[in-house]
C-alpha cells in the first residue's frame, strides 16, 4: 500500500537504541500525508485486477475539467473541493477501503522500513564532473584540461561514439526510489511520518511512501 506525502523538510530527533544508554540524534525527513481520498475501484471482473483509485490535488468545481468532475461526482457526490489527479494501489481487500474515506499514517503501524519514491531536483545542463563525478584535470596554470570529459571517440574501428557514453547533459528531474529507509516515528495527530535520512526532491515536493518491498513484499 503506497500513499502520497509532501516533503516538509529535514530535522533531527533523539532516538535511544536498545544497546545504548543515551539517546542519539538522528537526521530525519518530515513527510506529511496529504489528503488521499478513495474515489473508485478496479475490479478483476471488469478490469482484470483489483485496485483502489485514490484522488489528490483538490480544487474547486470551476477549476476542474468536466470529464474529471463527472467521474468524481458520480462516485463521491457533491463536494466543496474535488480531486484532480489520481493514482492506483493494487489490493484484494477492497472492502477495507470504502469510497470517500481518506488514507492516513495508520496504514504504517507496525512497519519499520519504507521505500520512498519521488522526482529528484532538476539541475539543468550539467558537465561530466557534476553529472558523473569525473575527477577532472589539473587546476594549475597552463593546463587546458580542467573540467573536460576527455576523449569520447574510438580509433578507425568502430569509428564512432559508443551508446551510453557518460557525457555532459540534462541532470536531475527523474524518478528515483530509495529503498529500505528506517521509519523513525509515526504521528497520527498531525498525519506525519519521520523517515531516517534524505529522500528525493525539493522541500514542498510530493513523494510516494510504501512498506519496504524487500522486507514486507507488496502489501495490500
Amino acid at each position: 500500500m503506497r500513499i502520497l506525502t509532501q516533503k516538509l523538510g529535514m530535522t533531527q530527533v533523539y532516538v535511544k537504541p536498545e544497546d545504548e544508554p543515551l539517546a542519539i540524534p538522528v537526521g530525519v525527513t518530515v513527510l506529511k500525508v496529504v489528503e488521499n481520498v478513495i474515489v473508485d475501484y478496479r475490479t478483476e471482473d471488469r478490469d482484470g485486477y483489483n485496485a483502489i483509485i485514490v484522488g489528490y490535488f483538490f480544487k474547486p468545481e470551476h477549476k476542474v475539467k468536466k470529464p474529471i468532475l463527472g467521474f468524481v461526482k458520480k462516485n463521491l457526490g457533491e463536494r466543496e473541493l474535488y480531486p484532480t489527479k489520481f493514482y492506483e494501489v493494487k489490493t484484494n481487500d477492497l472492502d477495507k477501503f470504502p469510497k470517500g474515506t481518506s488514507l492516513d499514517v495508520k496504514i504504517f503501524e507496525g512497519i519499520d522500513l519504507v521505500d520512498v519514491q519521488g522526482r529528484t531536483k532538476g539541475r539543468g545542463f550539467a558537465g561530466v564532473m557534476k553529472r558523473w563525478n569525473f575527477s577532472g584535470g589539473p587546476a594549475s596554470h597552463g593546463s587546458k584540461f580542467h573540467r573536460r570529459p576527455g576523449s569520447i571517440g574510438q580509433h578507425t574501428f568502430p569509428g564512432r561514439v559508443w551508446k551510453g557514453k557518460k557525457m555532459a547533459g540534462h541532470y536531475g528531474n527523474e524518478t528515483v526510489t530509495v529503498l529500505n529507509l528506517k521509519l523513525v516515528e509515526i504521528n497520527p495527530e498531525y498525519n506525519i511520518l519521520l523517515v531516517k535520512g534524505g529522500v528525493p526532491g525539493h522541500k514542498g515536493g510530493y513523494v510516494f511512501v510504501r512498506p519496504a518491498i524487500y522486507k514486507y513484499g507488496r502489501l495490500s
